[in-house]
């Protein structure tokens, strides 16, 4: 049994531990309710152009362009968010294991990755990055996204890939964020149901408001989707710490324990000592009488 010394020096390191668990848990609050609100703010923008875009894709004139035309798939590319840090649990690793899956059903996948995480990740497993965004301070998303966006866009137009797929983390609730994998590009084309948008006019013209429209379209979803994963990343961690708290807390318990069993055995044994010198000498005075 380790000695009271080293039971009392544990005690003392778990609970330095436990004081900083609590502060990164505390942090990890914070940048949660700061990301759920811009969550909350990018979300209304990100639907209304979805729905507006949908509405382009029901339309005759659009399904000839670039943006919405399926062509032939030689090469697939994959922009994958993922966080610079660690300590979220599973989160990194279910989102780049989904990537992963997603990307064996295809053929000649290039990457975007976005977060140290992921690109360490893909590196081991030999894939074929293009482009990494680490290191994304929290006020910079927007323009980051906006970054991805020319880049994914730059690629698409040149030929070089012929679909975009987008891997992130869907928030649902502090506990529940889903790992999936959108098509971005081509978009999809959907026949019109409930009103016929071909009798609609665009200025100048439709593939001039295709061409301004679907680059907005990309960058709120882009926007949206680092949101997303950034609130699910931080209601990981806050998650995380919160169990590690928990745990060190047990581990003091126990270590209290343990320090008052070598306690009292160590009592104990002082005591048995003190009644056995005490018999050996009223035996000696009785040996003497």
């Amino acid at each position: 049994m380790s000695s009271m010394r080293s039971i009392k020096q544990r005690i003392t390191n778990v609970r330095s531990v436990e004081q900083i668990i609590k502060a990164m848990d505390m942090v990890a609050s914070t940048k949660l309710h700061k990301a759920r609100a811009q969550l909350n703010g990018v979300r209304p923008i990100y639907y209304e152009l979805k729905r507006m875009t949908e509405e382009l894709s029901s339309t005759n004139s659009a399904k000839s362009h670039i943006f919405f035309n399926e062509r032939e798939v030689k090469n697939s590319l994959y922009i994958v968010l993922t966080s610079d840090r660690g300590l979220s649990g599973s989160y990194n690793t279910n989102i780049a294991s989904k990537a992963l899956e997603h990307m064996n059903q295809k053929k000649n996948e290039k990457i975007i990755v976005v977060g140290s995480k992921g690109n360490e990740y893909f590196k081991r497993k030999g894939k074929n990055i293009l482009y990494s965004f680490t290191d994304v301070d929290d006020a910079q998303v927007y323009y980051s996204s906006e970054r991805v966006a020319k880049r994914l866009i730059d690629v698409y137009l040149s030929g070089k890939v012929d679909e975009v797929f987008i891997a992130y983390t869907h928030f649902e609730s502090v506990l529940s964020y889903v790992p999936v994998v959108e098509k971005l590009l081509p978009v999809a084309t959907n026949p019109a149901k409930d009103s016929d948008y071909d009798d609609k006019s665009y200025e100048p013209d439709i593939d001039t408001f295709i061409d301004h429209v679907i680059p907005l379209y990309l960058h709120m979803n882009l926007f949206r989707a680092y949101s997303e994963s950034h609130t699910s990343e931080q209601a990981a961690r806050m998650v995380n710490m919160d169990a590690a708290g928990k745990n060190a807390s047990d581990l003091i318990e126990e270590l209290n324990h343990m320090y008052n069993r070598k306690r009292q055995a160590d009592i104990t044994q002082e005591i048995s000592e003190i009644v056995g010198s005490v018999n050996v000498l009223n035996k000696g005075e009785i040996d003497e009488k």
